[in-house]
């Protein structure tokens, strides 16, 4: 009996100690979701101040300058695929990846539109390229970085552990390469820089994407295009649509751009270079038939149609200024949820995803105002902006992918539904999607006066 007591006490005492870890793992890794309405908050009142006294460079000389130009920057031996699920290496090159350059300006300021074949621009990725360019004493004022958001893209951009898990990690020969292909394209984007001249058009593209959040709400229609001519005739087109970029299967093994890289060689049987620019992509899907390489080109082409046959809007912007300006973007903590109410806790989520800045950049060149997003801004917001932005005499831009990465910014309606978008990748709410439609709104009104 005292044999049977003592190892009942030993079990009781072992159960405890078990219990006591749990617990205190529990506490150390999890806590409750913060409601406090985001107006109260001092990240919040943080980005207001700086917006009051943002700088913004820039001038209006008369005229602009423009140039553009792609390199290359395919990997000479495969490297895993991004997105979807750790899918390992491409087996075979469907399409090349680029990297594309437009550089807009004058005398006195320089702006950089960079695109790349890439899933996002990570944070640590723009901050290498940043530093190249630098270094190379390129004379940049302003870099202002997109992606196309292909799913059947590269990996090895993105460091940290869950990067390393699921997206291809980061791999330092692949990331000098993508350094060294921006440099040579925006060396040759200045060799052929000139004077150029600006038109703006708008397409409704609606029967090719729809709302994947919620069928019944609306989505942002447009395939918007910003086009420069330089005397000679020749021409480069800014884009951008609102489809995610997810048009191949999960199982495809091959290296592809999906639907932007065949929308651009379309767009490029009448331009130079297309840059296509991934938009208010969130919440947003392709509205495709099938899933294999033909049934992406017949989209593509159909896409490229609606340019020409659907024109809602062309026009020679007004003015020849050039401004631009960075915004940084104060953030609630992290809010990784494992339910309504509870998430992990933020050095947890710093330490699997990272903790990296996030800003808005704004771009005004004439009348044509672009905004940059870390977050992926769901199109639903799209129409009061551009409204606003029309009344006020300005067309509008908003692109995502900007060199900074927060996850999705959706409807607050939503946050407390079981949405993927919402739960799994809206990753500093609650109350983002209000935040996020005054802070644009702001900067809409900033453009206007500038």
């Amino acid at each position: 009996m005292p044999l049977l007591r003592l190892s009942i006490i030993a079990i009781a005492k072992f159960l405890l100690y078990l219990a006591g870890f749990f617990l205190l793992l529990i506490l150390a890794t999890i806590t409750t979701v913060d409601w406090t309405p985001y107006q109260e908050k001092g990240y919040y009142k943080e980005t207001m101040a700086t917006l009051d006294s943002l700088h913004v460079a820039g001038s209006d000389q008369g005229f602009l300058l423009g140039g553009w130009a792609k390199a290359n920057m395919t990997p000479a031996t495969p490297v895993p695929l991004v997105a979807y699920r750790p899918r390992g290496n491409y087996e075979f090159v469907q399409d090349s990846s680029f990297v594309k350059a437009v550089i807009l300006g004058n005398s006195d300021i320089k702006i950089a539109f960079l695109n790349y074949e890439l899933l996002i621009v990570h944070p640590r990725l723009a901050e290498t390229l940043r530093k190249e360019i630098k270094e190379r004493a390129l004379p940049i004022d302003h870099v202002y970085f997109t992606a196309t958001h292909t799913h059947s893209g590269m990996g090895g951009t993105i460091p940290g552990p869950v990067g390393s898990l699921a997206l291809g990690g980061w791999n330092q020969d692949l990331v000098d390469l993508i350094s060294a292909s921006t440099v040579q394209a925006l060396q040759e984007a200045f060799v052929q820089m000139d004077t150029v001249q600006l038109d703006y058009s708008k397409s409704n593209a609606e029967n090719f994407v729809t709302n994947r959040l919620v069928a019944t709400d609306p989505v942002d229609p447009y395939i918007r295009q910003l086009t420069l001519r330089n005397p000679a005739g020749e021409s480069a087109s800014l884009v951008s649509y609102s489809a995610h970029a997810t048009c191949l299967s999960s199982r495809f093994m091959g290296l592809s751009g999906d639907y932007p890289f065949y929308f651009s060689q379309k767009l490029e049987e009448r331009h130079d270079l297309v840059l296509f620019a991934a938009g208010a992509v969130g919440s947003h899907r392709p509205h495709i038939q099938g899933n294999d390489v033909k049934s992406v080109k017949a989209y593509a082409a159909e896409l490229d149609s609606m340019v020409d046959q659907n024109r809602e809007e062309i026009s020679e912007p007004d003015g020849k200024g050039v401004f631009a300006a960075k915004l940084p973007l104060q953030l609630r903590e992290p809010h990784f949820r494992i339910s309504n109410d509870w998430r992990i806790r933020p050095w947890l989520f710093d330490w699997a995803i990272g903790d990296y800045p996030a800003h808005f950049d704004l771009v005004k060149i004439g009348n044509t105002l672009f905004i940059s997003s870390s977050g992926e801004v769901s199109g639903v917001f799209y129409e009061a902006w551009e409204k606003q932005a029309a009344d006020l005499g300005m067309n509008l831009f908003i692109t995502t992918f900007n060199g900074g990465y927060i996850g999705y910014i959706t409807p607050d309606k939503y946050y407390q539904e079981n949405y993927y978008e919402v739960r799994d990748m809206n990753f500093y709410g609650p109350y983002n999607g209000a935040y996020f439609k005054e802070v644009i709104g702001e900067l809409i009104d900033l453009g206007a006066g500038l």
